[in-house]
């Protein structure tokens, strides 16, 4: 459904010196003086909305509404937004390609073009999120990761390098390269899109909550699920509600010794307090000229750990010089500035300011930031330095907690021998046994991974030294950093303090720490220490980092080093020794920290604007393993039956070109009844795979040995293996089983107790459809497509439930699933519902007589019948229904198009 642009009259022309640019939609030409004072991250919804207005996915009334922000925004609106890319990784990139393969074959076997199945928008792969640590304190610690890293993930490599030669409009960065974030900022960016001549603002939805770091080159992005960017790349509209915007009003300059790493905990904390979850935060004041742009995209990172959708920094003059830095064009940066110039998105600070109105506000001077760090368990849990060893031992004095770990004064100062390759060692509470320079965060940073290179030179030379059992690590977020830590001439002191690099992407913030070495691992569990680990990271929940690290703190990569050479987070940095010297003098803190102005002359000396581009030529070339690998060149993907990472899902069996039309539920049987806050991470399958559980049965029977089961993560791109994940999560509560826990449920007909998935397959082999009750705020957490697709997989066809998360009821209805709400005041319990009785949910059979949010009746096997409201929200997702889905609508959609 193509209608023409209502707005095309303010489609204007951008002049350049002896030519034009193109053509852009001119916000001023609306002269509408509301627009002036919005927030610049709301003119970039505006300017989407408009230039995609077809009055059906983006109507006229949505482009008002985001007009009148000021008035709509606290009425939790909802409009669609398309983005002007999308950016995945290769654990949600293999599901998405899976997912146009698959169409291919089904738009190949309904007669059209299946060459014509591309993306139609953008498509940025970087393939960075399996490197683990198995190897440190290396010189060839980068090779032989790399070669691990390849072993185990052949298979899904090699289909990613498959998808990078069949698909249009689709860039895969190969492993190696760098952390997505990182390449995103450096080199992806594009700040301004010129598409066949026509000028718009960058914008991007990633498959990693830390996307958000593209945020502070003044591009907006944010994280989302895989279901959402696969619709956005298919080029359908993401639903989203209008979001409040906190104004953060910043001053003053850091002081000498302050870090960016200190800024940003500082940062998270203050909006952790106020509360920003769903709304976006845009920084702006006279403290801006003073942030480095690597700074800025320290802070915009962090978004998910202080809960907003965005911490947004406009472009203005020190964007353009970031951009010149990294290699961009002098002719890319004069489009992109006369462009947000014109359009008024361009921030110019030596003019005045026009007053713009936000949802709330917040002010810090730069010069009250003090150095900390955060944890042991929370990132937003920040401990200024000076007071971090009192902190300590009130962690180990306090009861169990997000602060305590109730150890008792009697044990606190316990002190564990052991025996380390031979020679006696001791570890204590508070300990150190991870020092990792690591995480997207801080690795894009040269100011603080210089400085980090500062403290190892100057412990190098008063002769400190790291305790060989600490297992210290360094991995870049690009080849770049490489390049000025060489330039510097002083990588050769992080690597003599055991910081080797260990490879290029996420190492130890999400987990991929690899083993400590057994003697320390025997001595923390047979003593029951609470161990340490410091990392330059976002995340430090419990359990995340190493499972043998109970306290894990956030800092600085600097205060990484500093940490490491003490040994301890146990220490006052300000009256104790870091260590002794090679003259037997005591060194303090203060001796080995760098001022500022010594590390903005390494900065200034070592980062240059060739490293970005020698290092950017080279990306897509890959490396000898890429390259290595050897691919089928067909556009449609040969399928191996006998794969258990890559598997042709279900989707698309027997589609015709005539949608199925709406569907009801007939005498459904309950599948799982829930209660209150059933999360995604209850629904979908993450983490290591059971033993005992359906998905490890269906790999053993194939052959695979149990230590080779891999993550849920890295088989993603095998439907067999997530179906038998969903609801396989070890803390399911399923009031179906009499309220034990665990991923069981009852087959209803005989009574019989078994796992979800094999009641799911019961039930369908008997051609019953079933349906889920629950509760409140079902589908909460981190949005994930395999939350909607594998309960779609093993036949639920409806969810019943008193409210549902956003994202994931726009999910389930992508995957064809009806989502209904109890009426407010009423659920399962009030309506007497046990679970044991059949469903049906008469709909009727043409999509016109249906309408978003009408009331439907459902009716029980024993005579109950209750009314639901029927959580369709817009005509766009009645259209999905119809199609069967939202996959199977795309591409009956480029089948009309194309004819």
């Amino acid at each position: 459904m193509v209608n023409e642009n209502p707005f095309k009259s303010i489609l204007k022309t951008l002049e350049k010196p002896g030519g034009e640019f193109g053509k852009y939609y001119s916000l001023p030409d609306l002269n509408d003086p509301r627009i002036d004072r919005l927030p610049y991250s709301i003119k970039i919804l505006l300017e989407s909305a408009i230039r995609n207005c077809d009055e059906f996915q983006v109507k006229s009334n949505d482009v008002e509404k985001i007009i009148d922000w000021e008035n709509t925004a606290p009425k939790l609106v909802e409009i669609p937004f398309k983005p002007a890319r999308v950016l995945l990784q290769d654990f949600t990139g293999v599901p998405a390609v899976v997912d146009l393969a698959c169409m291919r074959d089904a738009m190949n076997n309904l007669g059209g073009d299946s060459n014509k199945i591309n993306p139609l928008v953008p498509v940025d792969l970087v393939i960075d999120h399996s490197v683990q640590v198995d190897v440190a304190r290396s010189e060839n610690a980068v090779q032989a990761n790399m070669e691990l890293e390849f072993q185990r993930n052949k298979e899904r490599f090699a289909f990613l390098k498959w998808g990078s030669n069949a698909f249009q409009n689709m860039l895969v960065v190969p492993p190696g390269s760098g952390i997505v974030h990182q390449v995103n900022l450096e080199y992806l960016g594009r700040v301004v899109f010129n598409t066949n001549g026509l000028l718009y603002p960058d914008s991007v939805v990633g498959t990693d909550s830390h996307t958000t770091m593209i945020d502070g080159l003044g591009v907006a992005g944010w994280g989302v699920g895989g279901i959402e960017a696969e619709a956005a790349m298919l080029g359908q509209p993401m639903s989203m509600v209008l979001p409040g915007v906190v104004g953060f009003k910043l001053s003053g300059k850091l002081r000498d010794g302050v870090t960016a790493t200190d800024l940003v905990l500082t940062v998270t904390q203050m909006l952790r307090k106020h509360g920003v979850v769903g709304k976006f935060v845009e920084f702006y004041g006279e403290g801006m000229s003073e942030l480095s742009l690597a700074d800025r995209a320290t802070i915009a990172n962090m978004s998910p750990e202080y809960g907003a959708t965005m911490g947004f920094f406009p472009v203005d003059h020190v964007t353009l010089q970031y951009l010149k830095l990294t290699g961009r064009s002098d002719e890319t940066i004069s489009m992109i500035e006369s462009y947000l110039r014109a359009n008024r998105m361009f921030v110019d600070y030596s003019e005045p300011q026009i007053e713009r109105m936000y949802s709330s506000y917040l002010a810090l001077n730069l010069e009250d930031v003090e150095p900390c760090i955060s944890g042991p368990k929370r990132p937003h849990d920040r401990v200024p330095l000076r007071e971090m060893k009192a902190d300590w031992h009130a962690c180990l004095d306090n009861r169990v907690g997000f602060k305590g770990f109730a150890i008792p004064k009697e044990s606190q100062s316990k002190v564990a021998e052991f025996s380390f390759r031979g020679t006696p060692a001791q570890l204590r509470h508070g300990d150190v046994v991870i020092a990792a320079i690591t995480s997207c965060t801080n690795t894009s940073n040269p100011s603080v991974m210089l400085g980090a290179a500062l403290v190892a030179k100057k412990a190098c030379e008063l002769g400190l030294e790291v305790k060989p059992w600490i297992k210290t690590s360094l991995a870049p977020g690009s080849g770049v950093v490489t390049k000025y830590l060489e330039k510097s001439g002083l990588q050769k002191y992080l690597n003599q303090l055991g910081f080797h690099i260990v490879g290029y992407g996420c190492t130890t913030c999400i987990g991929n720490s690899g083993d400590i070495d057994e003697a320390v691992a025997s001595a923390i569990t047979e003593n029951d220490l609470v161990a340490a680990a410091v990392l330059s990271g976002n995340r430090n929940f419990e359990g995340r980092v190493h499972p043998l690290t109970r306290a894990n703190y956030l800092a600085s990569p600097p205060l990484v080093v500093a940490y490491a050479l003490a040994g301890t987070v146990g220490i006052d940095f300000e009256t104790e020794p870091i260590g002794v010297g090679k003259d037997g003098k005591k060194i303090f803190f203060r001796d080995i920290w760098p001022s500022n102005d010594e590390v903005a002359q390494v900065v200034h000396s070592s980062v240059l604007p060739d490293m970005f581009k020698a290092t950017y030529q080279a990306i897509t070339k890959g490396n000898p393993m890429w390259n290595q690998l050897s691919v089928p060149s067909g556009t449609l993907y040969a399928w191996d039956s006998k794969s258990t990472y890559i598997h042709e899902p279900p989707y698309f069996k027997s589609m015709t070109m005539s949608p199925p039309g709406p569907h009801g539920v007939k005498d459904a049987y309950c599948l799982l009844n829930f209660g209150d806050s059933i999360t995604t991470d209850h629904i979908s399958p993450a983490g290591s795979i059971h033993k005992d559980s359906p998905a490890a049965r269906y790999l053993m029977e194939r052959g695979v040995d149990r230590r080779d089961f891999n993550s849920y993560g890295s088989r993603r791109g095998n439907d067999e293996v997530m179906a038998r994940g969903t609801f396989a999560n070890i803390r399911l509560v399923n009031k179906l089983s009499g309220g034990e826990v665990g991923p069981k449920t009852i087959h209803i007909s005989t009574g019989e107790k078994l796992s979800v998935f094999d009641v799911a397959m019961r039930y369908k082999s008997e051609g019953r459809d079933t349906v889920i009750l629950a509760g409140a705020e079902y589908g909460s957490g981190s949005s994930r497509d395999w939350a909607a697709k594998g309960p779609m997989l093993l036949g639920v066809k409806a969810v019943i439930a008193k409210s549902f998360e956003r994202i994931h009821r726009s999910n389930l209805v992508g995957m064809g699933i009806i989502p209904l709400c109890f009426k407010p005041g009423e659920d399962a319990e009030t309506l007497g519902l046990t679970g044991h009785e059949c469903y049906s949910i008469d709909l009727p059979s043409n999509v016109s007589e249906i309408r978003p949010g009408q009331d439907v009746t459902v009716v029980t096997d024993n005579g109950k019948s209750f009314t639901c409201t029927l959580r369709f929200d817009t005509e766009v997702e009645l259209a999905y229904f119809d199609h069967g889905g939202i996959l199977q609508y795309a591409i009956r959609n480029l089948i009309h198009t194309n004819h």
